[in-house]
């Protein structure tokens, strides 16, 4: 019995030691893997990470570029921090010879990064822009809206006003020491990039300049909801034109205002601006945001159709009307 009791306390030791030793050489190992290591990067390395990559990708990205040498370790210490969520997306330059720990702060204070992702909704004003830019971490809003305001475009053969309506939407990587001006030029770029390569001729056939087509797509960027609509949307512009009647859109009116408004009262209607297209017929001077593909696309290629009028019946679609009695039925059942 003494005998078999003794080979237990003997057999619990040698566990008890082995497994002190395990943590022992554990920690050693991970201490000299996320501190102690640093041969790697063995140079500067430049890499991006791709928007909604997930820790593992990050940490893969990494490894491949060899800015780290222990995966699993970086992983764990990682865990350690609460930081795997933490990490943002975008570009980095790191320097060489730094451990992993170094390399883990720098990913979430985003210290080592030189560019971000930015991604531009369609349907943005200047003023959204510059407001999504400032909370990125690139300038100021007003250094944005002084640029946007003040700069103009030549677009094919016309200049433009100023650059809203051509600052196309899009996820961007942008570099975190750029000017408002250098920024403003990545998304002007982009613009005469997805402009129709027979958007002058186009625009010609349909009596109207480059730009006066664009602030056309901008109507219905802010006023349709499904892009099987938009081409159907842009005929009904384009007849009301024709016939001089007012436009009557009211995220024209919305536009003047600072701050977005659900609903146009009858008395906005009544503001006097060159925006309100109640009041004023023709086009609004610029166009009033910043239009996607499907909404220059459709500006350029408009439905022809007898239809004057629309109204908003839900689910993301419009009833169009060729009569106004025609219209004021529509209003009565879908806006009841």
């Amino acid at each position: 019995m003494r005998r078999s009791s003794r080979a237990a306390t003997l057999f619990i030791g040698a566990i008890f030691v082995a497994v002190i030793v395990t943590v022992a050489v554990a920690a050693v190992w991970f201490q000299h893997a996320v501190r102690t290591e640093r041969s790697y990067p063995a140079k500067m390395t430049q890499l991006v990470i791709p928007k909604g990559s997930t820790f593992s990708e990050i940490t893969a990205q990494l490894q491949n570029a060899a800015v780290i040498g222990d995966p699993l370790a970086f992983r764990i210490l990682a865990r350690i921090r609460h930081a795997e969520a933490d990490v943002r997306a975008g570009e980095y330059r790191f320097g060489p010879h730094q451990n992993e720990s170094e390399i883990l702060q720098q990913l979430q204070s985003g210290g080592a990064q030189i560019a971000v992702w930015v991604v531009i909704p369609e349907g943005f004003t200047s003023r959204e822009i510059a407001q999504r830019l400032q909370d990125a971490g690139i300038g100021t809003r007003d250094e944005f809206e002084r640029v946007f305001r003040g700069d103009s475009l030549l677009v094919a053969g016309a200049r433009t006003k100023n650059l809203e309506g051509y600052l196309f939407p899009s996820t961007y990587l942008v570099p975190t020491d750029a000017s408002p001006r250098a920024v403003a030029r990545i998304m002007t770029v982009e613009f005469l990039k997805e402009l129709p390569q027979d958007a002058a001729a186009r625009a010609r056939a349909l009596g109207y300049t480059v730009p006066q087509i664009v602030t056309l797509a901008s109507l219905i960027e802010r006023e349709a909801k499904a892009d099987d609509e938009r081409p159907l949307m842009a005929g009904v512009y384009f007849n009301r034109l024709k016939l001089g009647m007012p436009l009557e859109v009211d995220a024209t009116i919305e536009y003047v205002f600072p701050e977005h408004k659900t609903e146009i009262t009858r008395a906005d209607l009544q503001i006097n601006t060159p925006y309100n297209t109640y009041r004023n017929v023709g086009l609004p001077p610029t166009p009033i945001a910043n239009a996607g593909r499907p909404s220059l696309w459709a500006a350029f290629h408009p439905v022809r159709s007898l239809f004057l009028y629309y109204v908003y019946k839900g689910n993301g679609h419009h009833a169009f009307a060729k009569t106004l009695a025609e219209h004021n039925a529509n209003v009565a059942r879908y806006l009841k």
